[in-house]
């Protein structure tokens, strides 16, 4: 091995030690029989279920649930197919496994949101990120949003735009195990890259296809049942589910109207998304892109729980490269002080909010819009000579 490859494997150190004492926290959990990481739980029990024949999507648990967790399987018929390589893992120590690959995702989307820092900064970065709500969240849940969102950057950013045949792959995969990065699909086609986005649907396609042909009831009931249930996961208005709908969920006390009225809200706030999603591609500012669409995404899913908006860690990243360090504390430190937390919640409490808590309980969503529109509007007065 060369001198100059030699550095190069060395400068990734820091992200692998990391990624290693997340994983050696999880194999003392698993030895202290610590009861944690109940969705990475349901994403080993999918795959045993897939194995044994036995139905994915009923109303119960599954029978491949370890005794302390009780929740059912959410994700597409593909997931349980991708989530196949976690039967070979102990169940105690999956939860180490994700985190492990967590960790590394997120040193993964620090460095593509900032390409000029050198690994130990990543490193450092990475640590900080712990502080937000949604990221030690999604660690401690043993969810994988970091995992898929590392995968849409390192497509988006980095592999499409490189040209590669392989670009759009990523995204195709994300998407079969989470229908969210679906919109990620347009976003390709959006800025130019159609045969990315033709790919990310094949390979979507391709996968949820062969589900049928494996487990072809699983399949059918998923995708004309449990799709289009978003109750089945759990109260769609709890205060941690920072959508649209979940605000009209609350606000309207979950009536039969409030998902369409808040469909049609998000259907007006994609036209600003779009314009500026155009916008900053064609100036040369990829990485606002793909914010814009990740966050449009958070806004117009039916269910979007806080520990999903791990999208907010490049956005620190951007703002920070951007000199911008009142916006980023602005936004960090709600999250840092885990705002939505605190505000009173559970079971129909959230019906008897008043303003202050209406605002506060409903922060993420109505940041986001806000910023959206304003964005927009800024992009409308820019002068084209300064694009």
């Amino acid at each position: 091995m060369s001198t100059l490859r030699l550095r190069a494997d060395v400068r990734w150190w820091p992200a692998a030690a990391l990624a290693g004492a997340a994983l050696a926290v999880g194999v003392a959990a698993w030895l202290l029989g610590w009861h944690l990481g109940a969705d990475s739980a349901v994403y080993r029990a999918g795959a045993l279920t897939m194995f044994k024949g036995e139905p994915l999507y009923i109303r119960e648990h599954l029978t491949t649930l370890p005794p302390w967790v009780r929740l059912p399987f959410t994700y597409p018929p593909a997931a349980a197919l991708l989530f196949s390589p976690l039967v070979l893992v102990p169940p105690g120590l999956v939860w180490g496994v994700i985190g492990a690959l967590s960790v590394l995702g997120l040193a993964v989307v620090v460095k593509i949101s900032r390409r000029s820092a050198t690994w130990p900064v990543v490193a450092g970065l990475t640590v900080a990120a712990f502080a937000l709500e949604p990221v030690w969240k999604t660690v401690f849940l043993g969810q994988i949003n970091l995992i898929l969102m590392a995968l849409i950057m390192l497509d988006v950013l980095v592999i499409s735009a490189r040209g590669s045949r392989w670009g759009g792959v990523l995204v195709g995969v994300a998407a079969a195990v989470k229908l969210t990065p679906l919109i990620f699909i347009p976003h390709l086609w959006l800025t130019g890259r159609r045969a990315d986005a033709l790919r990310a649907l094949g390979t979507f396609a391709v996968l949820q296809a062969l589900m049928f042909a494996v487990m072809p009831v699983d399949a059918v009931r998923y995708w004309t049942e449990a799709a289009s249930d978003p109750e089945r996961i759990g109260a769609t208005h709890w205060i941690f589910n920072q959508s649209l709908n979940g605000m009209l969920g609350r606000a309207t006390e979950v009536a039969p109207w409030g998902m369409p009225v808040a469909l049609a809200i998000g259907a007006l706030l994609v036209v600003p998304a779009v314009f500026l999603v155009v916008r900053y591609h064609r100036r040369g500012e990829p990485l606002a892109a793909v914010l814009v669409t990740a966050f449009t995404a958070l806004l117009v899913s039916p269910v979007s729980w806080s520990h999903h908006w791990v999208w907010v860690v490049p956005l620190l990243v951007l703002l920070v490269a951007e000199r911008r360090y009142w916006l980023a504390a602005a936004t960090a430190l709600p999250l840092v002080g885990c705002l939505i937390m605190l505000v009173p919640n559970g079971g129909t409490t959230e019906f008897g909010w008043g303003p202050v808590e209406t605002v506060l309980g409903n922060a993420y969503v109505l940041a986001t819009a806000v910023a959206l529109v304003g964005l927009a509007a800024r992009e409308l007065r820019r002068p084209r000579d300064l694009e």
